[in-house]
């Protein structure tokens, strides 16, 4: 009986950890509080993802230099995952505040600028069976990324450009 209970808690604890692995937050709860108060300033929300991105990408590289081991490719797994998670996250909101006609050049302009710099990193991390998977997916989504703002940015500076009376806003009001 006893030994059933060991097993069924063994199990219990394996599938705990298991679901948690599954829900993994790239953003800390300062950083949710962050992203929340900024939350009707698209340019400041971007400017936050970014910010959040860069530390997520200081992480990652401090990572590289360490002495390979299991707590490294595992930790490494992790940090690309959620940065995947933030590059993803952030393409969702370019595309809400796209669709609103929200001014976002300032922030697009320091995206662009920012995204070669992430590309570099992942593509100069060599491929390691514990987090390969993660690596390719980082690298997909930062180069959907570069892609989406390089497009809203030259599509947002043509519409602003015709459109000079709606410069500057967070969201276009019907006429």
């Amino acid at each position: 009986m006893r030994f059933l209970s060991l097993i069924l808690g063994c199990l219990l604890f394996a599938s705990i950890v298991h679901a948690q692995k599954g829900k993994r937050e790239p953003l800390t709860e300062a950083q949710m509080d962050q992203i929340a108060d900024a939350g009707g300033a698209p340019d400041a929300r971007i400017t936050l993802y970014a910010k959040f991105l860069d530390e997520h990408a200081t992480v990652i590289k401090g990572l590289m230099n360490r002495i390979k081991s299991v707590a490294r490719v595992h930790r490494l797994d992790d940090e690309l995952e959620d940065f995947t998670a933030l590059m993803d996250e952030l393409g969702q909101n370019l595309d809400t505040y796209s669709e609103r006609h929200a001014d976002l050049r300032k922030s697009l302009k320091a995206l662009t600028e920012a995204t070669p710099r992430w590309h570099s990193l992942l593509r100069s991390i060599p491929g390691e069976a514990g987090f390969d998977l993660e690596r390719k997916e980082a690298i997909e989504s930062e180069e959907e990324l570069a892609d989406q703002a390089t497009r809203l940015l030259t599509e947002q500076t043509e519409y602003f450009r015709v459109h000079k009376d709606e410069a500057g806003q967070e969201r276009a009001e019907p006429k």
